[in-house]
């Protein structure tokens, strides 16, 4: 995959060498070339990585992966651009996502009405029958098949491949970098607009209550917190696997596959994760958001296995948040919507302030011209 260069000259000029700045540094003793530097410390960060993953597991917490990664960028700068360009281009970016994080639960506090009924209605009303219903009845085995390792993996990415992307973006074209970061704020935000205003319990919480239960759309009751649903399958109705040994009812399902790798921790560190979570954050789905406006963003700035890898993650992923009791389709589209919502209309503003800046060249241009005869 190649990435399409965007870049302004103010950008060459801040990317410019810092290090390497002789006629022939190929003279220069190996210990006072910047390449060699840069790859002892990207070296370094690679192996500290690996030692993080194999004590500490995977870095769910964004703070946390931001920092590893800012760090890997730092490394990877060393004779290219200058370091401090990661914490000034990088610290506001962190900022936003990090109050994102203490507004997340906002909709706790403001004491909005759960929905417990709308996306399944509107699922069933599209398909006649609950999609996250059908395919766990269809596909569902009592014990993680060896596929389920593709839907806890692409489930997992969420947390790690939107900003390894933005950081790939950033040591190529930062110029692209500020329209994805931009664009990923935009997004995350206005999701949390949408599932503040309007709460909505996932596939798998609905199949843990009955009507009776949810009747005063309450946003985290007792029936939620049962390892057990109800054998009628709750709200979603019952699941009719084909293998007899499976559980009769929509489960949560999304970590399974790390069993199947005996990968534990993983799979306890995401079960934890999830606790913690805003738990009726269905609507807008923004696993599929993201997932969705990276492959969007990336559509022109790549070739032809580029964008079929992208939005074959896109699609994977909706297919994992439906099949594991994650998000209903009706989520997804919202979230897909909503991705390209935000990029339709980058595009419309960066196109606007062209024009805006043609013109008031043009106008200089022509006072210039006329002071002149």
């Amino acid at each position: 995959m190649t990435i399409s260069g965007e870049r302004k000259t103010t950008d060459a000029a801040i990317d410019a060498p810092t290090v390497e700045t002789t006629d022939n540094p190929v003279l220069r003793p190996w210990w006072q070339r910047a390449r060699t530097w840069r790859r002892v410390a990207v070296g370094l960060w690679l192996a500290v990585m690996l030692w993080q993953f194999t004590v500490h597991g995977l870095a769910f917490d964004r703070t946390r992966l931001i920092i590893w990664m800012c760090l890997g960028l730092a490394a990877a700068s060393i004779g290219r651009r200058r370091i401090t360009t990661v914490i000034v281009d990088w610290l506001p970016f962190a900022a936003v996502l990090f109050l994102y994080d203490l507004t997340r639960n906002v909709a706790q506090w403001m004491d909005m009405p759960t929905r417990w009924h709308l996306a399944p209605d509107v699922d069933h009303w599209m398909f006649g029958v609950n999609p996250t219903v059908w395919l766990q009845s269809h596909i569902k085995d009592a014990q993680p098949p060896w596929w389920e390792v593709i839907t806890s993996v692409v489930y997992v990415s969420y947390f790690v491949i939107p900003y390894a992307v933005a950081g790939v973006l950033w040591l190529k074209d930062r110029r692209a970098w500020r329209r994805y970061a931009v664009a990923f704020v935009a997004t995350t935000f206005l999701a949390l607009v949408g599932y503040t205003l309007v709460p909505a319990a996932p596939p798998w919480a609905a199949a843990r209550c009955t009507a009776e239960q949810v009747v005063d759309s309450p946003r985290d009751p007792p029936c939620m917190e049962s390892e057990i649903p109800p054998a009628s399958g709750g709200l979603l109705g019952p699941v009719r696997p084909d293998d007899p040994a499976a559980a009769p009812y929509v489960e949560r399902i999304s970590a399974r596959g790390w069993d199947v790798l005996n990968i534990k921790a993983a799979s306890t560190l995401l079960t934890v994760g999830q606790s913690k979570a805003n738990l009726v954050a269905a609507i807008p789905s923004l696993h599929a958001g993201l997932t969705m406006l990276l492959a969007l963003f990336m559509w022109p700035r790549v070739r032809a296995l580029g964008r079929t890898l992208f939005l074959g993650y896109a699609l994977t992923m909706a297919f994992t948040l439906v099949y594991t009791g994650e998000h209903y389709v009706f989520d997804i589209l919202l979230g897909w919507g909503l991705a390209a919502g935000v990029l339709l209309v980058q595009a419309w503003v960066i196109r606007r302030w062209a024009r805006r800046r043609e013109a008031q060249r043009s106008a200089s241009s022509g006072t210039f011209q006329s002071s002149t005869l």
